[in-house]
Parts: C-alpha cells; sequence; structure tokens
C-alpha cells in the first residue's frame, strides 16, 4: 500500500493499493451489489457517481471484448467511453441482474452508499491486519490504484486515459498516478541496456526507498 499526502489538504492521503490489498477489499465486499460496486471501482476505474448509473445494457461485448459503456451524460446518452470488464465482473452482472429491467441501475444506491460499503469493509481490513493505511482508503482511492496498475503492466498513457475518462495527461499525472510499485521500477529499469543487464537477483532494490513525502504502509 503507498500513501501519499494530498497536495492541497491538511489531513487524509491518496491511497494506492497492491493487487494483494485490492482483493482483499473485493472480498471484504458484503453480497453482490457491493461486489459489483468494487469491482466497478477497482478493476474498471469508474468514479462512485459512475458506478451507480450503470445499467444491464451498459455491458456489451465486441471485437475487443466485454466492456462497460460509461455516458458522459446518463440522460442523453450520446458520448461514452468504455473500459474493458473482467470476465469474473461480467458473469456476476448476468447472474445478479438477469431479472433486472435493462435501464434500472445494478447497483440501485445512492452514491453516498458506495463510499459507506468501502470505508466499513477498510475498517474491517484495518482490524484484521493492523495495516493504519486501510484507514485512508475510500472509493476514489479504488480508481485511483486501478489506472496506476494499467500502466504499471504496459498500457498506453493514451488508452488509460480514454478508458478513465481523463483529458489532461498533467492531470491524471499530478492528481491520480503516484510512486511505482518496485517490482514495476526493477522490471523497467531491466529494459535499458546501459543500466548492465544484471540478473534480477542481483540488482539494487530500486523504489525501496520512496520519494519525499510518499509512505509505504505495511
Amino acid at each position: 500500500m503507498r500513501l501519499d499526502p494530498y497536495p492541497t489538504r491538511d489531513d487524509g492521503m491518496r491511497v494506492w493499493l497492491s493487487a494483494d490489498e485490492m482483493q482483499q477489499l473485493i472480498d471484504e465486499a458484503d453480497g453482490p451489489q457491493q461486489k459489483i460496486a468494487f469491482l466497478l471501482g477497482g478493476h474498471c476505474g469508474l468514479r462512485r457517481s459512475e458506478i451507480t448509473q450503470v445499467c444491464p445494457k451498459d455491458f456489451v461485448t465486441g471485437p475487443t471484448g466485454k466492456h462497460v459503456r460509461i455516458w458522459e451524460d446518463y440522460a442523453k446518452r450520446e458520448h461514452y467511453r468504455e473500459p474493458p470488464v473482467p470476465d469474473n465482473l461480467y458473469s456476476i452482472v448476468e447472474t445478479f441482474a438477469w431479472d433486472r429491467d435493462d435501464d434500472a441501475p445494478v447497483v440501485d444506491v445512492p452514491d453516498k452508499y458506495v463510499y459507506r460499503w468501502v470505508r466499513r469493509a477498510a475498517d474491517r481490513l484495518q482490524e484484521q491486519t493492523g495495516d493504519e493505511g486501510w484507514q485512508f482508503v475510500g472509493p476514489h482511492d479504488l480508481r485511483r490504484t486501478w489506472g496506476t496498475h494499467l500502466l504499471e503492466q504496459g498500457v498506453l498513457p493514451s488508452v488509460v486515459m480514454a478508458f478513465g475518462g481523463w483529458d489532461d495527461w498533467d492531470t491524471f499525472r499530478r492528481h491520480y498516478l503516484g510512486e511505482f510499485s518496485p517490482e514495476a521500477i526493477r522490471r523497467e529499469c531491466a529494459k535499458v541496456d546501459f543500466l548492465g543487464g544484471e540478473p534480477e537477483a542481483d540488482r539494487p532494490q530500486l523504489g525501496t526507498m520512496p520519494r519525499s513525502g510518499t509512505q509505504y504502509s505495511q
């Protein structure tokens, strides 16, 4: 878990979860609606207001696989983006919403409930693990983690921005991206010929010293 103070606030932290920590949070979901909400945030990059507007008919398949359509204006339905959807989320939605109206939200609650769900799950994980970083985790950290994870996996920045609905790279970099994980830094350095191409076991453990202001929670 990586933590970074907000640049314009005196309290709270921006959080980037590891893949294992994200799965821990998803596993803490209480019922299918919560699980869908956590997956839409953590594996599709949706904002909490978008999570509570997605309908069954917004889940589509095409030449590039399974996607969810996120409309800029849900009433007008003129412009949208299509982040990819994992198979497990697609299956859960199909099972949970099979008898629902195509126009009815899959997560049919006010968006403030999504905040409460994430916070309660994070509180339980803090109690279970003793990791105080969980106290800072909110729905937007799921989206932040998702964006950084896609970049670490080699997805082009322009594609990540299109999936997430970001228009400006500087804003995206400044407000959403944190320091990359030590694993990602080691992997990228290994691609550079003048860095020696040492076996991974012999390489310096780059990234273990966070930049000023960035903290690594246990």
